[in-house]
């Protein structure tokens, strides 16, 4: 298995993770599709969306798959005016990664970082390991020994 700069960060940072591969051949990577391929609970696998807000900061919002981030409440916990999605276009310039493989661990730069804060609660999150195809489970509390991260009320 190849490593990705978050497998590379974790290794570094020597955070315990376990890395789960999955089949995407069939183009089925949507977050409810890859939990099912490794066998996850889909409250336990988590999403990473990228915004960009009114000051043109960017930051990171990473919520289980299956809700949707509340748009209104992740500008209030970022301390914009508002925030929106970024172009899926701008996703690899930004991030350094790609749609559908996008990790919240080793983007090109450190953005501002939350979790749904249910997260906090579980053993294990499931996350993108930074590219198509593998994902990341680890203690979200390990989370916080690799980059700056808040846990917060995200969902609607």
């Amino acid at each position: 298995m190849q490593k990705t700069n978050a497998m590379r960060i974790l290794d570094k940072n020597k955070i315990e993770y376990n890395a789960l591969e999955y089949d995407c051949s069939d183009g089925h990577i949507d977050g409810a599709s890859v939990a099912e391929k490794t066998g996850q609970d889909p409250k336990t696998v988590y999403k990473t969306l990228v915004t960009i807000g009114n000051s043109k900061n960017l930051y990171v919002f990473v919520i289980p798959v299956l809700e949707e981030l509340d748009l209104k409440k992740a500008a209030k916990v970022s301390g914009e005016k508002k925030v929106e999605m970024i172009h899926v276009k701008d996703i690899n310039k930004l991030t350094g990664y790609i749609r559908g493989g996008c990790s919240p661990i080793g983007m090109k730069k450190q953005y501002k970082t939350f979790i749904q804060k249910e997260g906090l609660e579980l053993e294990k999150i499931v996350f993108s390991g930074g590219k198509i195809g593998l994902q990341i489970e680890m203690n979200p509390k390990d989370i916080e020994k690799a980059i700056r991260v808040n846990f917060e009320d995200l969902i609607k």
